[in-house]
Formats: C-alpha cells, sequence, structure tokens
C-alpha cells in the first residue's frame, strides 16, 4: 500500500526523529509510530475540522442562537462516541493482541461481537432522542431559540448513532491490525464528504441545524457502508486492501468474548462518558454566565477538538503497538513503545499548542457572522487556556494507551472522573457565582487534563497494566509461555 509523503506525517517525523537524536526517544521506535499514527491525527483533523465547519456555517447562517443551540445537542450526540468508543475499547485491546499472535479466527469473534454490542446498546438512544428531542434539550437550557435549534438538531442527528458506533469499531478493528492509513481514507473521506453535504443542505437548500444534521447522518452511513464492504471481502474499491478480512455470517454470541469487550469496554465507555455527562452541568453553568459565554465555549471546544487530533493518533497508536508487543509477550518491548509514545506525543502538542496561539485571533473569527460579536474575545481567551491545558492531554492520552491496549481500562475512567468532576466543573461554578469569572473557566480547562495525565502516567510507571494484559492475551500467546 502506497503511504505518500504529505506535511503533517513529515513533521510527525520530523519531531520523532529529533527525539531520537537528543536520545529521548528510540528511532526505530519513532519511525513505526508515526507510520500508525499520523493517519489517524489526519482523521480526526478531517472530523474535528467538520464539526467546526458545521457550526462555522450554522453561524454564518443562522446565528448565536443556533450555534448554542447545537452546543447544547452536543452532549446527546457524544452519547454515540461514548457507546461506540465503550465497545471500540474492547475491539482494540482484543484485536492487537490477536492480530500479534496471528489468532485470526479470535479476531474475527472479537469484531462480530462489538458489532452486535453497538448496535444492541445505540438503537434504544436512538429512539429516545428522536422521540423528545425537546425535552432532552429543555434539561439544559430555558433559552427557546436554543431549544428550538438544538432539538431540530438532535432529532435528524440521531439517526447516525449507530452508524457512528460501528465507524469506531470498524476504524479500531484496522487500527489494531497495524493499519490506520486504510481508517483514514474511509473515516476522513466521510468527514470530507460530511463538510460537503452539509455546505449544500445549509446554504444551497437553506436548511440551517437540520442540514447540518442531515450531512452527519449521511455521512456516517456511507463510512459504515464502505468499513462493511471493507472488511467483509478484504478490499474497498477506490481504497484498496484492508489487513483483515472478517466473514460477516460466523458467530455474534460467544459470551466468553462479549464479556471480555464489556469487561475492558465498560471504563472505556465511561472514560468518553465522563465528558457526555460533564457537558450538561457545564453547559448550565455557562448559561449563568449568558448565550454569549455558551457560544464562546463552543466555539473554543471545537478548536480544541482540533488541537486534541494528535493524542487520536498517539493514543492508539500506542494501544496498537503495545497490544501486539503484547500478545508475543514482549513485555518489555511494549513498556519501551508506551514510554517513548509518551514523549513524542507532547513534543507534538507543545508545537500543535504554539502554532494555535500563535493563530488564535484569526482563527476564532471564522466561526461568526460579525467579527465583532461580543463571544469572540470570550472565545479567543479560552482558547489560550486550550493551549496551555492541552500539551498536558498529551500525557493523558499517550499514557492512557498502554493501558487501554492491556486491558487496565479502568484508572483512565477514574482519572478522567476525577478531572471532571472534581476539578474542571467546581472550578467552573465558581467563576460563575463568585469574583473568580473568566478565571474559573481556564483553570477548568487545565484542571481537565493535568489530573488525568498524573494518575494515567502514575499508572502506567507501575508496572500493573502488564500482569492484568495476560488475562486478556490470546489462546496461542498463552500456549507460548
Amino acid at each position: 500500500m502506497t503511504r505518500f509523503p504529505n506535511p503533517l506525517r513529515l513533521t510527525i517525523l520530523y519531531i520523532g526523529l529529533a527525539l531520537a537524536r537528543l536520545g529521548l526517544i528510540d528511532r526505530e521506535r519513532a519511525i513505526r509510530t508515526t507510520v500508525l499514527a499520523w493517519p489517524r491525527i489526519i482523521t480526526g483533523i478531517a472530523r474535528m475540522s467538520k464539526s467546526a465547519v458545521d457550526v462555522a456555517m450554522v453561524g454564518v447562517a443562522v446565528g448565536t442562537s443556533a450555534v448554542a443551540g447545537v452546543g447544547f445537542a452536543g452532549p446527546f450526540w457524544g452519547l454515540a462516541f461514548a457507546i461506540g468508543g465503550g465497545v471500540a475499547g474492547g475491539t482494540i485491546a482484543l484485536v492487537s493482541q490477536r492480530y500479534g499472535a496471528e489468532a485470526y479466527e479470535e479476531l474475527g469473534l472479537a469484531v462480530r461481537s462489538s458489532t452486535l454490542l453497538v448496535l444492541v446498546i445505540s438503537l434504544p438512544v436512538l429512539g429516545l432522542f428522536w422521540t423528545f428531542p425537546e425535552e432532552f434539550i429543555s434539561l439544559i437550557t430555558n433559552n427557546e431559540a436554543a431549544i428550538n435549534h438544538g432539538a431540530t438538531y438532535l432529532q435528524y442527528v440521531a439517526l447516525g448513532i449507530p452508524f457512528a458506533g460501528l465507524n469506531l469499531v470498524g476504524s479500531r478493528v484496522l487500527v489494531g491490525a497495524d493499519d490506520s492509513y486504510t481508517a483514514m481514507q474511509v473515516r476522513a473521506g466521510g468527514a470530507v464528504l460530511n463538510i460537503i453535504l452539509s455546505a449544500v443542505f445549509i446554504f444551497g437548500l437553506d436548511l440551517g441545524v437540520a442540514g447540518a444534521a442531515a450531512g452527519t447522518v449521511l455521512a456516517n452511513l456511507a463510512v459504515t457502508a464502505g468499513f462493511a464492504i471493507g472488511l467483509s471481502y478484504g478490499t474497498l474499491p477506490g481504497v484498496g486492501d484492508f489487513p483483515v478480512k472478517i466473514d460477516p455470517f460466523g458467530s455474534y454470541l460467544d459470551p466468553e468474548t462479549i464479556r471480555n469487550i464489556v469487561k475492558i469496554g465498560l471504563p472505556v465507555g465511561g472514560r468518553n462518558l465522563v465528558w457526555v455527562v460533564a457537558e450538561f452541568p457545564m453547559l448550565g453553568i455557562l448559561n449563568i454566565f449568558g448565550e454569549n459565554t455558551v457560544a464562546a465555549f463552543v466555539i473554543a471546544r471545537r478548536i480544541w477538538g482540533i488541537m486534541n487530533t494528535p493524542g487520536w493518533g498517539f493514543g492508539l497508536a500506542s494501544s496498537s503497538l503495545v497490544g501486539q508487543e503484547l500478545g508475543q509477550n514482549n513485555e518489555q518491548l511494549a513498556e519501551a513503545y508506551g514510554r517513548d509514545i509518551i514523549r513524542f506525543a507532547v513534543a507534538t502538542y507543545i508545537v500543535s499548542a504554539i502554532v494555535i496561539a500563535l493563530f488564535a485571533d484569526q482563527i476564532v473569527v471564522l466561526f461568526a457572522d460579525d467579527p465583532t460579536s461580543a463571544e469572540i474575545p470570550i472565545a479567543t481567551d479560552l482558547v489560550y487556556a486550550a493551549c496551555v491545558a492541552v500539551v498536558f492531554q498529551g500525557v493523558a492520552g499517550a499514557a492512557a494507551g498502554p493501558l487501554d491496549a492491556s486491558g487496565d481500562t479502568n484508572v483512565p475512567f477514574a482519572s478522567q472522573f476525577i478531572g471532571m468532576f472534581l476539578g474542571s466543573i467546581p472550578l467552573a461554578y465558581l467563576g460563575a457565582t463568585t469574583s473568580l469569572g473568566y478565571w474559573g473557566l481556564y483553570l477548568a480547562f487545565i484542571a481537565e487534563t493535568t489530573i488525568p495525565a498524573a494518575i494515567n502516567y502514575w499508572r502506567f510507571r507501575t508496572d500493573k497494566w502488564k500482569s492484568i494484559s495476560q488475562t486478556y492475551r490470546p489462546d496461542a500467546a498463552v500456549a507460548d509461555d
């Protein structure tokens, strides 16, 4: 498979090679990590850019209330990624270890079981959001205009929840099988399609927030179809060969496999759910500041999402590479990959933060129909705070990679919970109710990442995750002991 050079890949590679020359990481591991990480980062940038562009187009076409409404609907849509991400967390742990051990029958069983779990969990959620969208949005705000826009967006985007979950599973299968490039082609292609469809629906057909939702649903459907065809036939026209081929007619109900996916994936889903759940009180707190602050926060979080995309690549690269080495019982090399990727991720995050900070003013104004809007300066300051916080996210995300690969997913869940509910939200509330003001929001950003970074890195250093991984290693690896 041809992996053509591009500026992002070269930038990441140069950062890795520079660290290798300084003796901070191993050169070969830097190269292998880059090969696996950069396509996932591209996917993340494409998806987060899609989300940011959606908000920008809605802001330009409809106004501040629509941006706030989409923001209020965001936590509910985030359930798709909490559900799918939880199941996918179990998927990548099992797939990477089985791929490393060449236990392909067990690998296929893990993929089919993951698919079934996503559908069983997500379809009832779809039904609730389709039936009661206004009631859900009203839980957060009493702003009538924002409720109307948010309910419209939520009702239609809910149709994409099962597809979004399945796409996460499909992506993790490929990454766990050492091929993030193909996953990038499928998912980034879907993100580009999403932007095109949203632009047509929002501006061409004047559908407003409903158009943004429709673009998201159709794009996710297309990506799901791509993964289904590629994994079933081992190849996808226009994309190329997949690293594994899964028999779609095999067993979906293996109790042990489902139990392992749930046991590993439940804390991962809980970790994803922490932010989704935390958004409800956070948006309620922001509502105290006013509509402009809500819109500013939504803008800042979209930019934060783009800044955080290196973590997607390094976290999944760590999960895959560490998992493959664990599957072959190479625990020392698994630890070495984890350690090097943490250092690699932090260096990359520093570069990303500097670039965004230098152009924060120019980036923020793209999200409003009026450059003098009241939310612009608020959003700019929040972006500066995010630039500081995101460096610690590099530690938190990369240190969680080996823990996820080993099945030791409870600690990253706990660290995210503590960071959000004992750090970030209390600080934001103090900002809304005391003279601390906006500094509470700035400190909330930083607490959200520094606390998980400290806890996840401590856990990685304990080596406990290595012994936990032995519970989930494939039969082939156990037999080699």
